[in-house]
């Protein structure tokens, strides 16, 4: 089983990263071929510094790792690094149908936001689908808010299939993380880096306990009862067993408990949660050139697994020499 997904570079990662993928592929890496990427071709959407294009794969890669992930096992590689899926994504951009792309729910959004929309981020789907077909993936893990762009990949996969009369891409099955919650951000709408409401699981201590202290709650008394629904209690939750939660919420409606002292114990929780975490990044991170090593060695990996694809692509639909 072929296991492929990818993170985007264009802000740090944080723990609705890390509860809703990033602790998934960690995970996944053991149950078969597992392919992950640092996407800093998606990034250029929404990110157009280049210096900080590069700290932030950086970062990522540091995260993944420290959280686990072993590039032994594990195939680690930045996007960019192998440009064969700029070309997969023109040969997958000739056969998209507009009607497709314009139903994709994050180029809708943007557009009732009013947000400027470019050519970027309406094909976005397509460089997506890029990603996943070049490796013929069996199962990509995702959301269900990300369900759409699998039946979009398997939709363009079918398409080209049909009209070339080869079938040169697998079609990928989804492996939706049903029982993965959406973390909310510290003013309660989605943990987002566009929305700047994270936590950052390696932040120093200091700026950790100064957003923790600032998750959002309303007015209510301490000696009244609480909304066990409110978003800091849905982030100490994360920290915590089942019966710690009985606990804590039984206490909460009952009347009695501040919502300081919920944010200053969901602080101690992250800081032992991701304390080993926290102390094996500090150590790779004294090591830059050994981030390049790995990246290189996954980019080498991967290069061998999608070119093949793309040939067998570039083949059907007549593109160079005959072989």
């Amino acid at each position: 089983m072929r296991i492929l997904s990818g993170i985007t570079s264009s802000g740090e990662c944080h723990i609705g990263n890390y509860f809703g993928a990033m602790s998934q592929h960690v995970a996944l890496q053991d149950q078969g071929e597992s392919i992950y990427f640092v996407a800093d071709y998606h990034s250029m959407t929404s990110l157009r510094d280049a210096a900080e294009r590069r700290r932030l794969v950086r970062e990522v890669v540091l995260d993944y790792l420290a959280c686990g992930l072993d590039p032994t096992s594990a195939i680690l590689y930045r996007q960019s690094d192998l440009p064969e899926v700029c070309e997969l994504t023109w040969i997958l951009t000739s056969i998209a149908p507009m009607g497709l792309l314009e139903r994709s729910h994050a180029y809708k959004d943007k557009v009732a936001q009013g947000i400027p929309v470019d050519h970027g981020l309406f094909a976005y789907p397509v460089l997506m689908a890029a990603d996943i077909l070049i490796y013929n993936s069996d199962v990509v893990p995702v959301g269900q808010d990300q369900k759409q762009h699998l039946e979009m990949t398997r939709d363009m996969a079918q398409r080209f299939n049909h009209l070339y009369g080869a079938e040169v891409f697998r079609l990928p099955e989804p492996r939706i993380l049903e029982d993965v919650a959406v973390v909310p951000g510290v003013d309660g709408r989605k943990m987002s880096k566009s929305y700047d409401n994270t936590l950052r699981m390696f932040w120093p201590t200091k700026r950790l306990k100064k957003a923790v202290m600032n998750v959002i709650t309303d007015s209510t008394p301490v000696d009244e009862p609480k909304d066990t629904s409110a978003n800091v209690f849905q982030l100490w939750s994360l920290f915590a067993t089942s019966e710690e939660k009985e606990e804590m919420f039984a206490r909460a409606r009952a009347g009695g408990l501040g919502y300081g002292d919920v944010k200053k114990d969901l602080l101690e929780r992250m800081l032992e949660y991701f304390g080993p975490m926290r102390e094996k990044r500090e150590e790779l991170a004294r090591h830059p050139d050994d981030l390049e090593d790995i990246l290189a060695d996954g980019a080498k990996r991967a290069r061998a697994l999608g070119s093949p694809v793309v040939a067998a692509a570039r083949e059907a639909a007549g593109l160079g020499p005959s072989t």
